[in-house]
């Protein structure tokens, strides 16, 4: 199971040190006593949706909010009273906030100039910083002569220039399209890895969290609801919230019927589940079995284990190129979505709309949520 809400999850000798952090706007707590260690080097997710708090904390770490309570360390270092000019961090922007009238190099010589800087100090760390983001011969452009993904790499570049321990990205592709935000993903880390900057990022855009980070944070309510590593998240969600937040899943509310160290059944409306492992719980008590769509298989026929299977008709189908999801009914009236992987051009025996089929799945493929 993952860590519980505000554990720490890094190490004891964490390069940044969120305690007990808390801030309030009239009496509504935005961000409520989180506490949580980043490891230096570490590309950091904060993953919610609109008003759960995560840009809040941001920034605070950047220093442009005040917290009402709680310590932020980095590097051992209080940063509370320090104004943001003054933290050794930097900020991207979702906007980029380039400088129209500047041409690319200058934008990013634009942080060290107000540094004060030695020109020829100056014009080696532009270099530098041109040749990470592969952005040499569009040095003398102005930001609207390049595209999308050429503007993010240049606010990275600016961000990057005045080497900051920490590294603040808030929403950073979301003003590119989907494509375009696909390919800038693994290019990003790859430039952020190869600095080895500490990095804390902000998105509601899950794949981007998942694609990204190390770890990423659930946020909700102003609280973590989770930490841990992508696949943690998704294969072992800690709450109702968390699973239906990430990902696709099924969620089939139902009460422990059998409780053994080694397995438990479930009894649900339509089926019964035999789930692998113990759980903490007891006869008869109610618990949520999340399922995910990929576990699931489908068949003509009855599997020959009568648990873990239920028969449904297909009412939909969405075709997504690589998979199609089927949305089965079940007797009871509810929904299961199935989702199968095309890895044939054409199937011998395509499933389509009307159809009664069989879906099974393996005793290890659902996590019981007991919240």
């Amino acid at each position: 199971m993952a860590a519980p809400p505000n554990d720490r999850g890094g190490a004891a000798d964490a390069f940044l040190r969120i305690e007990q952090l808390t801030k309030e706007f009239d009496g509504y707590k935005a961000v409520n006593d989180v506490s949580l260690d980043i490891a230096k080097g570490e590309i950091f997710a904060l993953l919610g949706s609109s008003g759960c708090g995560k840009s809040t904390l941001l920034r605070m770490l950047a220093g442009f909010e005040r917290p009402s309570a709680g310590r932020i360390l980095l590097a051992g270092r209080d940063l509370a009273a320090l104004p943001p000019f003054e933290r050794p961090m930097n900020m991207m922007f979702q906007s980029y906030a380039l400088f129209p009238h500047l041409s690319v190099w200058d934008n990013i010589a634009f942080g060290l100039k107000r540094e004060g800087m030695a020109r020829d100090r100056i014009a080696e760390r532009v270099e530098r910083m041109l040749e990470l983001v592969q952005l040499a011969k569009f040095a003398k452009r102005k930001p609207h002569q390049l595209s999308g993904g050429q503007q993010q790499r240049v606010a990275l570049a600016r961000s990057l220039a005045k080497q900051p321990q920490l590294l603040l990205l808030d929403e950073p592709l979301g003003a590119l399209d989907k494509k375009l935000r696909e390919e800038t993903q693994i290019e990003l880390v790859n430039i952020i890895e190869s600095v080895g900057v500490t990095c804390v990022m902000v998105t509601h855009d899950q794949e981007e969290a998942m694609t990204m980070a190390s770890r990423v944070a659930i946020m909700s309510e102003g609280r973590f609801l989770q930490v841990g590593p992508p696949a943690e998240i998704y294969e072992t969600p800690a709450t109702r919230f968390v699973a239906d937040f990430i990902g696709n899943v099924n969620l089939l509310d139902g009460t422990v019927e059998v409780d053994e160290p080694d397995h438990v059944v479930i009894g649900c409306a339509d089926c019964r589940h035999y789930v692998g492992h113990g759980i903490t719980g007891t006869v008869g008590m109610p618990v949520t079995v999340a399922l995910r769509p990929e576990k699931i298989h489908l068949s003509r026929k009855p599997a020959e284990d009568s648990f873990n299977t239920v028969r449904g008709t297909i009412k939909e189908l969405s075709y997504f190129g690589s998979y199609t999801v089927y949305h089965l009914q079940l007797s009871s009236g509810k929904r299961l979505k199935v989702s199968l992987a095309n890895v044939q051009r054409h199937r011998d025996d395509e499933y389509t709309w009307g159809d009664e089929v069989w879906a099974h799945w393996s005793r290890s493929a659902h996590v019981v949520l007991t919240q």
